[in-house]
């Protein structure tokens, strides 16, 4: 009972006419924000903190953590109309999301996306009321070697990404992984793969890869195929979800909810995470597998409740032990030090009215992102209505400027060209590209806390396998490697 009296004082907070304004405008901005390649949710909170200055603290969380959760929440609008991921959060929504989009569904798939965030956001809020405090000792267990073994874990999401192309997924995987090392190694200072130059000293940034391979890739082969000439064929489709889509989406939206709040709560972690493992996992279960990646209404609901939870998972450890998980909450970590309150264990007891106030905003955030995206959804739509050659174009521009708004640096658009034509290149040659997008958010969170390991352990590589935790992840990671195969060599037996 003293969750929800809690609960309602924090509602006392939240429901303050101004705080209420507060929490409407985070939420537009980061919708906003969400949909345009290059912003992101961690330059507009940066942004934020000169406005947050002179107002109490609850009032300033309330207005961050708006920005936060909304852009998570917009970013599947680029990225089920263009193919264009607003956020890394989006990447896995758009497998599904864009082919639904061609086919005529984009009013459902944003119909979808806009009621699994919703879902997934509500109960991540639920459980972050419950159980915040029980969580965060969780969250204390996990050292270097146990977050070694979560991202060796979420790299065996390959198989399920690669279909029936193991081997190029594979191939995909270590190259994005490869991608993810260029730059200079922050421990001894060596520079890696930069081939001389400057620019890649501070490595590749997630943006360019994602815009170049997915939407600069996709209009290079629509204009292969003489897409620029041909009239747009897609129309928005019905917003509405029949009994039977409705059913469909339950089993992903409700398991990939609880999935993402957990994967948010460790810090490194987060919506990217997230998404990936929520897509992967309801793809192992589903019977229509071999629809996914094809306009299956599980790839759009099953990432976007996952990325949406992970955000409300990511104010465990931010909140109770006063960890920034992500570089999202490293800002909102600053802003709060900036506004004189020091998140941590005593947080709960020295300013409840911040830690409650926050939770509460959420509930009527999510209600709020929920009626502002649905009837903005058939004005989103028509985005896919414009001409052709127009559409590309805009794709084109939207892509330039969102990688150059990263850096402001020129030589960043002639990567975005270098991997939008490697992203055409793995495209007709039946490479996938999402392995290749995991491994690049993995591959330097897991060389990182592999390092860190080694170096606890005086170089002994047993560390991996003696902390009970870690032993475990590592064991799962190898029956989802293995289990495909030994599955098939069943069935042919059995033939």
């Amino acid at each position: 009972m003293d969750a929800f009296a809690n609960l309602l004082f924090g509602f006392q907070i939240a429901l303050q006419p101004m705080n209420l304004v507060y929490v409407f405008a985070g939420v537009f901005a980061g919708t906003v924000i969400g949909m345009l390649p290059g912003l992101g949710p961690i330059s507009a909170l940066a942004l934020m903190i000169p406005i947050t200055f002179g107002m109490e603290p609850a009032s300033g969380l309330i207005l961050m953590a708006g920005v936060y959760y909304g852009a998570i929440f917009g970013g599947s609008t680029s990225s089920i109309l263009l193919n264009a991921p607003g956020v890394a959060g989006t990447v896995a929504t758009s497998f599904d999301g864009y082919p639904m989009a061609r086919q005529g569904k984009a009013g459902k798939a944003l119909a979808i996306a806009a009621y699994a965030s919703f879902i997934g956001g509500t109960i991540s809020v639920v459980f972050l009321m419950l159980v915040a405090p029980a969580l965060s000792k969780v969250a204390v267990a996990f050292g270097p070697a146990e977050y070694f073994a979560l991202m060796v874990l979420g790299l065996t999401a390959v198989v399920s990404l690669s279909d029936t192309a193991l081997v190029k997924g594979l191939i995909a995987a270590v190259l994005g992984v490869m991608i993810s090392i260029v730059g200079i190694d922050l421990q001894t200072g060596t520079q890696r793969f930069t081939f001389g130059q400057p620019h890649l000293l501070q490595g590749i940034d997630f943006l360019v890869v994602a815009l170049g391979v997915f939407a600069l890739a996709e209009v290079f082969v629509l204009l292969l195929r003489g897409g620029a000439k041909a009239p747009p064929t897609q129309a928005i489709g019905s917003l509405k979800l029949d009994r039977g889509e409705i059913r469909q989406m339950a089993g992903p939206v409700s398991r990939s909810s609880v999935l993402g709040f957990f994967i948010g709560v460790l810090p490194g972690a987060g919506a990217t995470v997230a998404s990936f493992l929520g897509y992967s996992m309801e793809k192992r279960l589903a019977k229509d597998a071999s629809t996914f990646g094809k306009g299956n209404i599980k790839g759009v609901a099953a990432p976007e409740a996952a990325n949406n939870a992970a955000c409300g998972g990511s104010f465990v450890p931010l909140l109770t032990l006063g960890v920034p998980g992500s570089g999202t909450t490293a800002v909102l970590l600053g802003a709060l030090l900036v506004m004189g309150v020091t998140p941590g264990p005593m947080m709960l007891q020295q300013r409840p009215d911040v830690f409650w106030g926050v939770i509460a905003s959420m509930y009527i955030g999510n209600i709020f992102l929920l009626i502002l995206n649905l009837p903005l959804i058939p004005l989103l739509a028509r985005i896919l209505e414009l001409p052709r050659a127009l559409l590309l174009a805009c794709i084109i521009l939207f892509c330039m400027i969102g990688v150059y708004a990263v850096k402001f640096s020129a030589f960043d658009l002639y990567l975005l060209l270098g991997f939008g034509l490697l992203g055409l290149v793995m495209r007709l040659n039946g490479f996938p590209l999402a392995p290749l997008i995991l491994a690049l958010i993995l591959g330097a969170l897991m060389e990182e806390n592999m390092r860190r390991a080694l170096q606890i352990s005086g170089g002994d590589w047993t560390v991996f396998l003696t902390k009970p935790i870690s032993l475990s992840l590592l064991a799962l990671a190898a029956f989802s490697l293995l289990a495909p195969v030994l599955w098939r060599a069943v069935q042919l037996a059995r033939r």
